[in-house]
């Protein structure tokens, strides 16, 4: 595709600058001087720096701690996160990313519309640049924000999560304000040759996200949601980088293109057991495994165990289990219409309204069901109604299976606030001790459940979630204000109630 492939060089001519001007006096003659980069450039730039951290790594990352991915039989790239360990090594490259390129390009796209008055292309980078930032806040709990963007401050301090929930808000109101439906936005992937509306929507809904996320904690967040729900005003699908991949090298779904593609390095991911015994049970089938995953070499449907890959293993290799269904051009989800659905249905349950409750619950499962482009909604709503009286549980769950596919990250977001799905008492050792083959034994697996993983990493120890990650090294490192990292069962600052 030409537009792509315009994009993509624009993504390596100008996305990787990191920190550095675009202006440089070694800068190539073939590209375009600091002046003339206009806001058509730098947020496809932005759009794909944010699709590869989002849409790859922090989906696989979130997989592993969801329990909806397990480590593939005879490698171990991410055996670490299934064993809930995080070093601050490893997300650097995608803080890296998020914050030097994507934020910067993000920022130059509000610095040029603000002058223009261009205030489509303003609340588009603000929406994006809140995304960001709300995601990495609940990865690391605190980061720099406020003085983040100062080229004066070299080493800029770090802000309380809360700071930056409540920044961000602040952001989009302000960017709400100035818009009109009707106003340009410059060219995008997310919502091409659309007008403002679009992105107006998607602002109102990850409000909505971050009103919901914090609400536990904050008091004034539950009138701001109450207006939100009132005026009704979200995307009626999924917020999702779609129709815009090609099956090409670099050019095709950043997950596949890791994961499943032909130019992949090694097989990683598997289906987890945790999330198939839960949609496959002896008594319902959930249509939405069969869109997720694929079946293994018999046919069959088998979850592996978190924190291992059976690398002793002589009866379980690598046929036997169940891999990930995406192709190259899989969309890339930031927002579904599920999610904004399960956020309505979790106000009203909180306002004891559960008719309203029951009526959004079922619409989001439903909203699920079309995304994975599978139907029977209606015979999983027989098999998990919506609870009233138990309503986190009931949401907890149906969220966390209805993300299985789409986006771990948001799962593992989820499962920290809401506290399920919990941990039954029957921890790996019952499905597996490591040892001996015939000790592999799913069906001592309790539906709808966690398990503590086999060999779990010390500081987060049975029964627990990874809360929060180490500040990443590509921050830290070159920050003396980085501050001392809390622990791995410190909640960050919305699940702490």
């Amino acid at each position: 595709m030409k537009k792509l492939a315009i994009i993509s060089a624009i993504i390596l001519g100008l996305g990787t600058t990191s920190c550095d001007s675009y202006l440089d006096i070694n800068q190539d003659p073939n590209s375009p001087a600091e002046k003339d980069v206009t806001s058509s450039m730098l947020l496809p730039a932005a759009e794909m720096n944010l699709a590869d951290s989002y849409g790859n790594y922090l989906r696989i990352v979130g997989g592993y701690l969801s329990e909806h991915y397990a480590q593939y039989f005879g490698t171990s790239n991410y055996i670490d996160y299934s064993q809930f360990q995080m070093k601050a090594t490893r997300p650097s490259s995608c803080y890296q990313q998020l914050n030097s390129r994507a934020l910067k390009s993000l920022e130059s796209i509000r610095q040029k519309s603000e002058t223009a008055e261009d205030w489509g292309s303003y609340l588009a980078a603000t929406t994006l640049r809140a995304f960001i930032y709300q995601a990495l806040v609940d990865a690391f709990g605190e980061l720099p924000y406020t003085e983040a963007m100062d080229a004066s401050i070299p080493q800029p301090k770090y802000d309380e999560g809360n700071v930056i929930y409540a920044g961000i808000l602040k952001e989009l109101d302000d960017a709400l304000a100035k818009v009109s439906p009707t106003d340009a936005v410059a060219q995008n992937f997310l919502f091409p040759g659309e007008n403002a509306t679009a992105w107006i929507q998607f602002a109102k809904a990850l409000k909505l996200k971050i009103l919901t996320r914090e609400s536990g904690v904050v008091s004034e967040a539950n009138s701001q949601i109450a207006a939100l729900v009132s005026e009704n005003d979200f995307p009626a699908g999924d917020v999702a980088f779609a129709g815009c991949w090609a099956n090409e090298q670099y050019q095709a779904n950043p997950f596949y293109s890791e994961e499943l593609s032909p130019w992949k390095s090694q097989d990683n991911v598997i289906a987890n057991l945790a999330i198939v015994g839960t949609m496959q049970t002896s008594a319902y089938t959930d249509p939405r495994l069969a869109a997720w995953f694929k079946p293994n070499d018999k046919g069959e449907y088998t979850g592996g165990i978190s924190g291992t890959n059976f690398s002793t293993s002589t009866a379980y290799k690598a046929a036997y289990w169940c891999r990930p269904a995406d192709t190259y051009n899989t969309p890339v989800q930031l927002l579904s219409r599920a999610e904004v659905e399960f956020f309505i249905a979790e106000y009203y349950a909180k306002q004891n309204n559960a008719a309203q409750a029951q009526a959004h619950y079922n619409a989001a499962i439903e909203a699920s069901f079309a995304t994975a482009g599978v139907s029977g909604a209606e015979g999983y709503l027989a098999q998990r109604p919506y609870n009233q009286s138990n309503w986190k549980e009931c949401i907890g769950i149906s969220k966390w299976i209805a993300l299985a596919g789409i986006n771990g990250y948001e799962a593992w977001c989820e499962m920290r606030r809401l506290d399920y799905p919990a941990f039954s008492e029957t921890n790996d050792k019952a499905f597996y001790d490591g040892e001996k083959d015939s000790s592999y034994a799913p069906d001592n697996y309790k539906p709808g459940t966690l398990y503590t993983p086999y060999m779990v990493d010390g500081g987060v120890g049975p029964g627990k979630l990874l809360e929060r990650w180490p500040y990443a090294e590509s921050s830290s490192a070159r920050n003396s204000n980085t501050p001392k990292f809390k622990g791995f069962l410190t909640p960050i600052f919305w699940a702490a109630n």
